[in-house]
C-alpha cells in the first residue's frame, strides 16, 4: 500500500490521515480479493480497525472510498513505473519496460494486479497512475519522432487495452516466460518502430531489486 509522501503538521491531522489510509487500504484489499465492491461498509471498517461512524468522517459514500482506493493503487503503480524506468533515456525502451513491469506485478504486487484487472480499463484515461505516465511517454515519443502515431489519446486507449487484456489472461492462464517481452515488441511495432529495431534480448526485470519476485514464486 502506498504511503502519503507528505506528513500532516499536527497530531490530529496525522491520525486522521492514517485512518483515511487504513480505510483505503482495506478497500484495496477487498477489491483485489473479491474482484468487486459488493461489500457493506461495516466489514471494511472492521478490516481497517475503525468504528462504523468513523467511516463517514472521511468518505460520504462507499463508492467514494472505492474510487479513492483505485486512485491510490494506480498512483502506486505509476510510481513503480517511474522508479523502474528512471535511468532509461530511450522513450521506446521506457515504454517496453513499463509493459514488462506490468506483467511482473502479478507476482510482486498481486493487490495492484487485482485492481488493474477489475478497474484498470476504466481509468486508462484518468488523471492518476496508469494514464499520465503512459500519455507523457507517448507524447514525448511522438514529439521526438520515435513513435509514428497521430492521436496520443487513442493510442493510449489501444495500448492500455492490450496490456490489461494480457494481465487478465495471465491471471487465468499460465503464460510463457517470454509473454512480457513479446507484448512489449508488439506494442513497439504498433507505435511505429521498424521490425529490425524491435528485437528480443531485453527481457531483464524492469522492477527494482526490492520489488522483484523471488525465484520460483509466481
Amino acid at each position: 500500500m502506498r504511503h502519503p509522501t507528505t506528513q500532516p503538521a499536527n497530531r490530529f491531522e496525522r491520525r486522521r490521515a492514517m485512518t483515511r489510509q487504513a480505510l483505503i487500504g482495506a478497500a484495496r484489499q477487498v477489491m483485489a480479493e473479491q474482484g468487486n465492491t459488493d461489500v457493506s461498509i461495516q466489514p471494511i471498517a472492521d478490516r481497517a480497525d475503525v468504528g462504523f461512524g468513523t467511516f463517514y468522517n472521511h468518505f460520504e459514500t462507499k463508492d467514494a472510498l472505492f474510487d479513492a482506493a483505485v486512485a491510490d493503487a494506480l498512483e502506486e503503480y505509476g510510481q513503480l513505473l517511474d522508479a523502474a524506468t528512471a535511468e532509461i533515456e530511450d522513450t521506446a525502451e521506457t515504454f517496453a519496460a513499463g509493459v514488462r513491469l506490468t506483467l511482473q506485478l502479478a507476482a510482486s504486487h498481486p493487490e495492484i494486479t487485482g485492481i488493474l484487472r477489475f478497474r484498470g480499463l476504466q481509468h486508462v484515461h484518468s488523471g492518476t497512475g496508469l494514464g499520465p505516465q503512459a500519455l507523457r511517454d507517448l507524447e514525448a515519443g511522438k514529439a521526438s519522432g520515435r513513435f509514428d502515431i497521430k492521436d496520443t489519446q487513442v493510442t493510449l486507449g489501444a495500448v492500455g487495452g492490450i496490456v490489461l487484456a494480457l494481465v487478465q489472461l495471465g491471471a487465468t492462464n499460465d503464460l510463457e516466460a517470454t509473454a512480457g517481452e513479446g507484448t512489449a515488441e508488439l506494442v513497439l511495432r504498433m507505435l511505429g518502430l521498424p521490425a529490425e529495431e524491435v528485437t528480443t534480448g531485453h527481457g531483464d526485470s524492469a522492477l527494482p531489486a526490492s520489488d522483484r519476485p523471488r525465484t520460483g514464486h509466481r
